[in-house]
């Protein structure tokens, strides 16, 4: 369930601003605030069948959205690769510090280092 809780967080905040107001504040109370069916219900004086049907639509629109862009799954391999060059930055600089001592090899390494910051900011 838990993950499941995490991949309709996600898609909400990727794809959260295409649904309507309705939709963004069912599926907000009802994933991130952790409020029940019924609750939402009482609280909007509707049924609980109403509340589900306005998030799992909600949940269709993320999904199919998530399917034709792939933006998350890209967001994921690209952190991965990020990952991967910051070992490789941080093993390369180590080596230098260790063995070289070699300025120009220094300043390359903050250079990338620099580089690799601004793209994880991105």
């Amino acid at each position: 369930m838990k993950n499941q809780a995490y991949r309709m967080a996600l898609l909400f905040d990727f794809y959260g601003d295409v649904l309507t107001d309705r939709q963004k504040e069912f599926y907000d109370l009802y994933y991130n605030e952790d409020l029940s069916l019924a609750e939402i219900a009482e609280n909007y004086g509707i049924t609980r069948q109403g509340v589900r049907d306005v998030i799992v639509r909600a949940e269709g629109i993320l999904t199919e959205l998530e399917d034709k862009t792939g933006i998350i799954k890209r967001f994921h391999r690209m952190h991965d690769q990020f990952q991967t060059l910051q070992t490789c930055l941080d093993g390369i600089t180590e080596r230098n510090e260790r063995s070289f001592q070699d300025d120009e090899l220094a300043a390359l390494c903050a250079q990338m280092q620099q580089v690799l910051d601004t793209l994880k900011q991105e």
